[in-house]
C-alpha cells in the first residue's frame, strides 16, 4: 500500500466514524475466507459494514472523532463493524460469535460511550430500529382500530337484531 492509498483509507475510515452510530471492535483469530464473506454478507443485509483495517491507520482515523477512546482496543488482528442503526452491527457480531469460536468481540462504542464485551451483548439484545418502528406503528394503529370497531358495533348489533326478527317472522 503506498502513501496515497493509506491516506484514502484513513479518510474513508474517518468518514465512517463520523457517520456511524455504533462501532464494534472484533478480533479475527483465523476465520476462513468463506466465513469472513458470510459475516460481511450478514452485516450488509442488516445495514452494517465490516471492515478489516490496519490498527495504525484506524488509530489515525479515530483522531478528532467521538470514537477516539476505542483506540485502546485496537491491538492484534482486529476488524471494525459499524452501522447507522445502533443495534444492527452488535446483533450480527454477537450472533456470529456464538457460532464461530475464532471470532471474538473485544468491545466497542456507541457515540461517546465505550462498551465492553458485556455492553455489546446487551446492546445486541435490544430491538432494532425497524422493530421499534413497527412496534410504534402498531401502538398508534391499535386505538384507531378500536375506535372503528366501537363506532361500527351498534350498527352491527342492530343488523343482527333485524335479521333475527326477520328470521322469526319467516318461520
Amino acid at each position: 500500500m503506498d502513501r496515497s492509498q493509506k491516506a484514502d483509507l484513513v479518510d474513508e475510515l474517518k468518514q465512517v466514524f463520523t457517520e456511524t452510530s455504533v462501532v464494534v471492535v472484533t478480533r479475527n483469530l483465523g476465520l476462513t475466507v468463506a466465513q469472513s464473506t458470510d459475516l460481511r454478507l450478514k452485516m450488509r443485509d442488516a445495514g452494517a459494514q465490516f471492515k478489516v483495517a490496519k490498527n495504525r491507520l484506524a488509530l489515525i482515523a479515530l483522531e478528532d472523532t467521538r470514537y477516539k477512546p476505542i483506540g485502546d482496543l485496537l491491538k492484534g488482528p482486529t476488524a471494525l463493524a459499524t452501522s447507522g442503526d445502533p443495534v444492527a452491527a452488535a446483533k450480527v457480531a454477537v450472533d456470529f460469535a456464538k457460532t464461530h469460536d475464532k471470532f471474538e468481540i473485544v468491545g466497542g462504542a456507541m457515540g461517546d460511550t465505550v462498551l465492553d464485551v458485556n455492553g455489546i451483548k446487551a446492546l445486541a439484545e435490544l430491538p432494532s430500529l425497524d422493530e421499534l418502528r413497527a412496534t410504534i406503528v402498531g401502538l398508534i394503529q391499535a386505538p384507531a382500530s378500536k375506535i372503528a370497531r366501537t363506532i361500527n358495533e351498534p350498527g352491527a348489533q342492530l343488523a343482527r337484531i333485524f335479521s333475527a326478527y326477520a328470521a322469526k317472522e319467516a318461520a
